[in-house]
């Protein structure tokens, strides 16, 4: 994958071919780069899980031949100045290439839902890690789902037929947006700029995995000079507040899509949305931090008096006391003993 993306890259500016106004390269440069994340992000983890080793390398191979398939096609029909996705046309190679291709997004599905079920019944470092790729993997398997439906929503608006890369016919059936056709989207992503597009959900959901973990890894650096920090329960407490504010995100523009509304177009209910889920995960993250801070006073007070009470002499007992009456000066009073 790293390789497709600079070979990719490199077409992006010498070749000139174009398919629905961006270049041939760009949908192999984002798969890419997409795969080098998410494909990255596995085979770290993957090792880590330390039940059933011998069926997770065999996941773990299933998802990188899937997605050799699955991108490899995608690359081929970029040098081949065609569609991938979407390509209903009759030639032999586009109709075989076709049946590969949608059992490769099968495997690539498969296995990360297989690794996400996984990582339910494993520990992986502290809290914070475990919930984090725990929450990851699952949103990523919504995301791929997600993506699972696009044809089928959109399809019933019938099959079109648009023009490759030689100004030759081909037809499309079913595609990415939601009330409008795919093309001339926005810059780089190519997310429709006129109706909803179902592959903004997907890219959330598919990447949450590398957002949460990178939340702890910022948590551990901060705890070096953040004392609060320190506390595996307060990470873990605030990785939960990110997840669950990206949860909401992902909910949010999926329910975007699915209403036929481009992203960069929001209505006041999307506003609505968005801003009730800002306050809510600033106001969850403010609880968090005050309850961290409580607990700490708490700490604080335990930690004093549990050294003032050590400084104390324990209470003494029957033989001690005894002891201590006979070295003690008797009083007197009139020259006789009390």
């Amino acid at each position: 994958m790293s390789a497709l993306v600079a070979v990719a890259g490199v077409g992006l500016f010498a070749d000139g071919r174009e398919l629905l106004h961006q270049s041939v390269w760009a949908k192999p440069l984002k798969f890419g780069a997409s795969f080098v994340m998410y494909g990255a992000t596995l085979a770290w983890l993957i090792p880590k899980l330390r039940r059933a080793r011998r069926t997770m390398w065999l996941v773990g191979t299933v998802f990188a031949v899937a997605g050799l398939i699955d991108v490899g096609f995608i690359a081929v029909q970029a040098a081949r100045g065609t569609f991938s996705h979407f390509n209903a046309g009759t030639d032999t190679f586009n109709r075989i290439g076709q049946q590969i291709f949608s059992t490769g997004v099968f495997g690539l599905f498969g296995a990360s839902l297989i690794v996400a079920v996984m990582l339910l019944f494993q520990r992986i470092g502290d809290a914070a890690l475990t919930w984090a790729l725990r929450a990851g993997l699952g949103l990523a398997v919504l995301g791929m789902a997600l993506a699972s439906f696009i044809t089928g929503w959109t399809s019933s608006a019938g099959p079109r037929t648009v023009e490759d890369a030689y100004g030759n016919a081909v037809p499309l059936v079913g595609g990415h947006g939601v009330g409008a056709p795919d093309g001339g989207g926005m810059p780089i992503t190519n997310w429709s700029t006129t109706g909803g597009d179902l592959r903004v959900p997907h890219f959330i959901g598919l990447h949450s995995v590398q957002v949460f973990v990178l939340t702890v890894l910022v948590l551990t650096a901060l705890a070096t000079r953040i004392g609060l920090l320190r506390h595996e329960r307060v990470r873990a407490r605030l990785t939960g507040v990110v997840i669950v504010g990206y949860s909401a995100l992902f909910t949010i523009t999926a329910w975007q899509a699915l209403r036929g509304q481009s992203l960069i177009h929001p209505d006041a209910a999307t506003w609505t949305a968005l801003a009730a889920t800002a306050v809510m995960t600033a106001l969850t993250a403010a609880l968090a931090v005050a309850a961290a801070h409580r607990a700490e006073r708490a700490r604080r007070g335990q930690t004093i008096a549990t050294k003032e009470s050590g400084g104390r002499a324990a209470p003494a007992g029957p033989r001690s006391r005894a002891a201590a009456m006979r070295a003690t000066p008797s009083r007197s009073t009139g020259g006789a003993k009390v």
